[in-house]
């Protein structure tokens, strides 16, 4: 099948997702997920024409994808932590007490104790509710925030 992709694409953007919708027929078998989401038709659309012209994954990268899908769905990876290895230690100062963390099969563990979380552990150490992603340096800031005891309302030091 003989397709200009850049031009295709071109004219799928032009297109209402109602006008997609009738495209889908000439390059799927199956009905779309979603059949009012333009901005998902197009890209599956061009994505699928891209594939016909250029070819599509390799036998090596499906086995891939598919192996690394038994190991952990992707749901259960979507924003965990546990990427971090086994045995990785995890080191937050506060108050000039440095506080070390082992990162376990399942969970955490700080002072001899495990956790399900590190946000259980940030508040261990601090008394605060904290994002334990945050706290240990593992969010999208590159340093987390200094930890600071709140000033107590009421005239308290």
């Amino acid at each position: 099948m003989k397709i200009d992709v850049v031009r295709t694409a071109a004219e799928f953007e032009g297109m209402s997702a109602k006008e997609l919708l009738a495209e889908w027929p000439r390059y799927f078998d199956d009905p779309p997920k979603s059949r009012s989401n333009k901005s998902y038709l197009m890209g599956e659309l061009i994505y699928r024409i891209q594939e016909l012209s250029y070819g599509g994954l390799t036998k090596q990268t499906i086995d891939r994808l598919e192996a690394l899908a038994e190991h952990k769905s992707l749901k259960e990876r979507k924003g965990d932590v546990s990427r971090l290895a086994i045995g990785t230690r995890l080191v937050r100062e506060v108050k000039g007490v440095e506080h070390h963390v082992t990162v376990l099969e399942e969970g955490y563990e700080y002072q001899g104790v495990k956790y399900k979380s590190l946000s259980g552990i940030a508040y261990a150490i601090t008394g605060t509710r904290w994002n334990g992603n945050v706290f240990f340096g593992l969010g999208k800031k590159e340093n987390p925030r200094p930890y600071r005891r709140s000033r107590k309302i009421g005239g308290g030091k």
